[in-house]
């Protein structure tokens, strides 16, 4: 375990989260370098770490191995050193078996193992301990997602001088569904160590502050959680977002136009281009979105050779069998698909299973005609507002899952129930065929929404919350 860190060197803003904003690069005379990472929670909270400086919290990524804290980009960095044992146990077995499945409402079966929770409490522990040995008197730590849920609790214990908040990125369950959970009361209670538990629709909020009037014996007022050393634990909605601006920058630079017009030649430049950009995860709804487009190219209302539906699934979880035996489906669906319906020039679905930069996907973005978005629930889902950011004009269209979080925000996409299969390949035929007035019409919504909602927007009002929520009472 590092030294704790010198008083002088404290930081006033700290963030905990599962991984570090860094990647680890190693260069052909073996010497190494971190960059910033790609993924969606540090392209979330990267702007508000160069806003505020401070220490960032998390694994670097690699277990059985300890690395010094550094400094990166502004802020300092503290790596958490993992196990082996404890990358299986706390990582893939309890976050990502356990909690990933429960959380989106059961799609997968979640296993319960008392020793998956063991490994969690401890390594929870671990993390909680660097952040106080890193916070400096009276500071402001925020702790993000459901891998650390027992951080702020632990935190508060070690060092109740500071203001904790909580930020949950995935949804919250059901009642019903969370009851399942064995260590529910130790769930619920590590919550609500912070002043601020956040989460990303207020039926998460509402779901959250169900549990506590009704399992714990704490009073419960409106959204505030009364807490037995005095203070309160306040329950809110703060939908997330993108850094809009960031964006459009990006995909209007001449290196993503180009790349854009590339891609168009290299699809033959189809009439209508549909785009899907996941994670490959069975709560994503890629079953279902594959079917239906299969079905449409094979019945002609598609027509294969005017039409691309595009498809990027980036690989996640690869030692987990759930996801192993996604991808294996996966294949098989889209060999099926594109045997029955290709021709000789182009297949109709172009699948890709692989990772690719922020500006390889604004150049997808901008080429789009349709962006689809259908999980079978999802906390929010960036992916829908950054098609919308990066999109070079008003004639594109949004289809999205009415599961997802950001169907509150974007109320003027095409919305779709992924389950209906029929009723979600008309809305596909809809969108990439309606009238460009109707698409402007939606579109010109959209923009506006993802215009004035943006990353700053959602961190500011987050900490400005934080900041007001009253310390105990003495």
């Amino acid at each position: 375990m590092p030294a704790e860190t010198s008083p002088d060197t404290r930081a006033t803003f700290v963030v905990v989260a599962n991984r570090l904003p860094v990647d680890r690069a190693v260069d052909d005379d073996g010497n190494t370098t971190w960059r910033t990472s790609p993924g969606g929670l540090v392209t979330a909270l990267e702007p508000v770490m160069r806003k505020h400086g401070g220490a960032w919290v998390g694994w670097h990524g690699a277990p059985d191995e300890v690395v010094e804290e550094f400094d990166h980009d502004g802020y300092h960095i503290v790596p958490v050193p993992l196990s082996k044992a404890e990358v299986e146990e706390y990582y893939e077995g309890f976050s990502n078996a356990t909690l990933w499945p429960l959380y989106h409402d059961s799609v997968a079966f979640p296993e319960f193992h008392r020793e998956w929770w063991d490994a969690y409490q401890q390594v929870n522990r671990r993390f909680a301990q660097l952040a106080a040995d890193v916070a400096a008197e009276g500071a402001t730590v925020w702790v993000q997602d459901y891998q650390l849920q027992l951080v702020p609790e632990m935190l508060r214990d070690l060092r109740p001088d500071l203001k904790i908040g909580f930020f949950l990125h995935i949804p919250f369950p059901p009642v019903e569904l969370f009851l399942q959970l064995p260590w529910r009361r130790q769930i619920l209670e590590g919550l609500l160590g912070a002043d601020l538990v956040g989460f990303q629709t207020v039926g998460g909020a509402r779901n959250f502050l169900q549990l506590v009037k009704t399992h714990t014996p704490l009073p419960v007022t409106k959204d505030s959680v009364e807490m037995p050393d005095g203070r309160h634990s306040i329950a809110r909605a703060f939908p997330i977002s993108i850094d809009t601006q960031g964006y459009r920058d990006l995909a209007n630079t001449p290196e993503v136009i180009a790349h854009a017009e590339q891609l168009l030649d290299d699809l033959g430049h189809p009439e209508v281009i549909y785009l899907g950009v996941d994670r490959l995860d069975y709560t994503k709804g890629l079953r279902q979105k594959f079917r239906a487009f299969g079905e449409l190219f094979e019945s002609g209302e598609l027509d294969p050779t005017k039409v691309a539906f595009i498809q990027v699934a980036t690989p996640s979880r690869e030692r987990v069998d759930e996801y192993r035996k996604l991808r294996d489906d996966i294949d098989l669906l889209v060999g099926r698909i594109n045997s029955h319906t290709a021709d000789l020039v182009r297949a109709p679905i172009v699948y890709r299973h692989a990772s690719y930069s922020r500006a390889t996907l604004a150049a997808m973005y901008r080429i789009a005609d349709v962006m689809v978005v259908t999980p079978l629930r999802d906390g929010m889902n960036l992916v829908a507002k950054e098609y919308i950011a990066c999109h070079a004009d008003d004639d594109g269209a949004l289809v999205l899952s009415e599961f997802a979080g950001a169907a509150r925000e974007l109320k003027q996409a095409y919305m779709v129930n992924p389950y209906d299969l029929n009723g979600l390949k008309q809305t596909l035929v809809k969108a990439g065929f309606d009238s460009p007035a109707e698409k402007r019409r939606r579109m010109k919504a959209l923009r506006r929404q993802v215009g004035t909602h943006t990353i700053d927007r959602w961190a500011d009002s987050f900490l400005t919350t934080l900041a007001q929520v009253p310390g105990p009472v003495h």
